[in-house]
């Protein structure tokens, strides 16, 4: 399996970036999608998760109503639109593909429930 995210960059704060996520190697339809972050000192952290179909989306609190994750099944493909960039937002984000475990299933906000990891991107907002 290999996950190639794409898309980082230098912007400044209030700016917008677009990061995206390249799969091969796995069967895209059967894999729920995340992206995570980890920045300077801190640990991973849940950023933004969408379903097999992309119906179903889900967000950590610090960034609902500026991130926007959205997944091309016929591209094997994931992107995060991020605008109103905050320094806070600083990290190198990773994306991670989950297989799902049942029709029903929603996907993971737990890192641990990831079945495979890309290299991660960095993502730098200066004030």
């Amino acid at each position: 399996v290999q996950l190639q995210a794409s898309g980082g960059g230098l912007v400044q704060s209030g700016g917008s970036l677009r990061l995206s996520c390249a799969a091969s190697g796995l069967w895209f339809e059967s894999n729920h999608m995340g992206w995570f972050r980890q920045g300077p000192g801190k640990g991973r952290e849940f950023v933004a998760a969408v379903s097999v179909g992309g119906r179903s989306t889900h967000y950590a609190t610090s960034v609902k109503g500026r991130f926007t994750i959205s997944r091309d099944n016929a591209k094997n493909t994931i992107y995060l639109q991020m605008n109103s960039l905050k320094p806070e937002d600083t990290a190198v984000y990773y994306c991670a593909a989950q297989k799902r475990r049942s029709v029903i299933s929603e996907p993971a906000l737990d890192a641990d429930e990831y079945d495979s990891w890309g290299q991660g991107t960095q993502v730098t907002v200066s004030s």
